[in-house]
């Protein structure tokens, strides 16, 4: 999940650094990633992932980090399991 995660962010972030060398914890917003930006992350995401998010999900903390939505994509796809 990681590695697919930090290829939608190269792709899709507008990163003013390289994804593959952020810390998993590094602030995304502070490396350059916009809100438009993570718009078009999250429908990256929503594709490859196949899941949607959630609207309580749709947050800044969601997207804050790769951790962040590593964490995030466990939690709609753990629930989408129970579902």
């Amino acid at each position: 999940m990681n590695s697919k995660i930090r290829e939608l962010l190269k792709k899709h972030g507008g990163l003013s650094v390289d994804a593959a060398e952020l810390a998993d914890n590094a602030d995304l917003y502070a490396a350059g990633l916009s809100s438009f930006a993570s718009v078009q992350l999250m429908l990256a995401l929503e594709e490859n992932f196949d899941v949607e998010f959630p609207d309580n999900l749709l947050n800044r903390k969601s997207f804050q980090s790769i951790e962040a939505i590593e964490r995030t994509l466990s939690t709609i796809i753990d629930n989408r399991e129970v579902a």
